[in-house]
């Protein structure tokens, strides 16, 4: 992760800051850093672009294009947008007034005011790699995901692709990297941006080791730079495009755009306050669809988190692990007499004491491990997430099903069956523990301890589940259950605020 802190607008915020860019993207970086720490989003590297190791990829990899030809001088005009870096063709406009009523020129999807801007710039030649961008789509159809966006990218293709202007006049933005051997010419923010993908891979020397395997992640307001300028960069720099471009669309709040202007900006410390770390990502991770806008409000993550996380993952593990009913505290045995195998449990009737039912939902849950890691490698984790939460209903249904509280442990018969009973459930719940770990650690880990899972017994590659059923040994029956530590995800609170509305109603 990182942040991108050259440009006009930079330059232009801290004047009005009073203070100096250098110190504006000191305290705005650490603000970012400590946001990734607190949602426990772990990195390799923190990179930022006002790094001396990251000005000399750019270097160096300005003059790649240079001595590849890729690049000429020439006098630019259009209308520039300092928020957005970047200049916009008339067809992205629209006619409004500012503040003071007079008429002015702004972007149509951001709305952000644009100004007439007329500079001799360094041009890339982005004509020139139409045929070559088109090639590479064609002849990797998933370079682009979700499909709507790699379509979207191909009509980009398809229309007028002008030359890019790439650097700005040193006069106007002096807080960027000069372009080498020009001193009247800053290099271009996007171009100076996108180049951390290879200088955090050790650009110019050591990328090799790592790219094109690269797999970006982006905004889709930020898709015609990653997915038709950065990759008509590399090419004309001599390297290839990255592997992946997974891209994501946005956050709305109660159907409307987030912005500063209506005060309906979500701050993500008072989220984590609110609904807790894990909360908080599970809400974003399993409503968070790529393909489309997403709508955030309180009573909707409440909702959610309470029903998936508290109710029907946390009240499972009380009511399997209760010593009512486990009172050795113990993973119990799985008896083969009580629940058989079948090679095909379609069309099966009941066999032992499980039922037909019984049979379905295991295999359902023996085929999740796989489907998850589909899902995840495909960066569709809200479908993952779908399937779990599906399952540990699943496994609610079956637990409620045969009331285990109401068999007899004293009737060795009866005692075969209730250990069965429970250890198909706690199996079912260490199969979604190990898979959640990515996405609710701390209740992840507090769920796997309970079951006594070993740290080195909880990798995805080598999640097993239910061995017996299979005719191998289980490593954790008879073993004894970690400790009680209570609720595992302790329940929301409505806000205040919608208590309030809900009475008004």
């Amino acid at each position: 992760s990182g942040t991108d802190e050259h440009g006009l607008k930079i330059q232009q915020a801290a004047a009005a800051a009073g203070t100096s860019p250098p110190e504006l993207c000191e305290r705005v970086s650490g603000l970012f850093h400590q946001a990734l720490t607190q949602a426990a989003v772990s990195f390799t590297d923190f990179t930022r672009t006002s790094e001396p190791r990251h000005q000399r990829a750019v270097r160096h990899f300005w003059g790649a294009l240079r001595d590849g030809g890729a690049l000429y001088k020439g006098s630019y005009e259009g209308w520039y947008c300092t928020p957005e870096e970047c200049f916009l063709p008339e067809s992205q406009l629209a006619e409004r007034r500012d503040a003071q009523g007079h008429p002015c020129k702004v972007s149509l999807e951001t709305g952000h005011q644009v100004h007439w801007t007329k500079e001799e710039n360094y041009m890339f030649r982005l004509s020139a790699f139409r045929d070559p961008l088109q090639k590479w789509l064609r002849d990797n159809p998933h370079a682009i995901s979700p499909d709507p966006f790699y379509q979207h990218v191909l009509r980009w293709l398809e229309e007028d692709l002008p030359d890019l202007s790439v650097s700005r006049e040193r006069s106007r933005l002096q807080w960027g990297i000069p372009v080498p051997s020009d001193s009247t010419q800053t290099i271009y923010v996007w171009v100076d941006a996108l180049v951390n993908y290879l200088s955090v891979v050790g650009y110019p020397e050591t990328h090799g080791e790592w790219w094109p395997a690269a797999h970006h992640v982006v905004g889709k307001d930020i898709l015609k730079f990653h997915a038709v300028y950065w990759p008509a960069l590399l090419m004309a720099a001599g390297l290839a495009p990255p592997e992946r471009i997974f891209v994501h669309s946005h956050w709305t709040v109660r159907g409307q755009k987030m912005s500063k202007s209506l005060g309906n900006v979500i701050d993500p410390f008072a989220c984590i306050g609110r609904y807790t770390v894990d909360g908080f990502r599970y809400f974003l991770l399993r409503q968070g669809v790529p393909e489309r806008d997403c709508d955030y409000y309180d009573e909707k993550v409440v909702k959610l988190v309470n029903s998936e996380l508290a109710d029907a993952l946390g009240g499972l593990l009380n009511r399997s692990t209760a010593l009512s009913i486990n009172p050795s505290n113990t993973y119990p045995c799985f008896s083969e007499s009580c629940f058989p195998k079948i090679l095909d449990y379609r069309g099966t009737k009941a066999m032992g004491r499980a039922s037909a039912e019984d049979y379905e939902f295991v295999a359902s849950v023996a085929s999740l491990p796989l489907q998850v890691a589909s899902y995840f490698e495909g960066f569709q984790i809200y479908k993952a997430l779908e399937c779990i939460a599906l399952c540990v209903r699943q496994t609610n249904s079956f637990f409620q099903r045969h009331k285990p509280w109401k068999l007899n442990r004293k009737d060795p018969a009866e005692k075969l069956w209730l250990d069965t009973i429970i250890h198909i459930t706690l199996e079912c719940l260490r199969v979604y523990g190990t898979l959640l770990q990515p996405v609710i650690p701390h209740t992840a880990d507090k769920l796997l301890s309970r079951l006594a899972v070993e740290p080195e017994e909880r990798g995805l590659s080598s999640l097993t589940f239910l061995p017996r059923y299979n005719g191998k040994p289980c490593p954790f029956e008879g073993r004894q259950l970690g400790p009680d530590t209570g609720i595992l995800f302790q329940r929301l609170e409505k806000s205040r605020q919608h208590q309030i509305e809900t009475k008004k109603l």
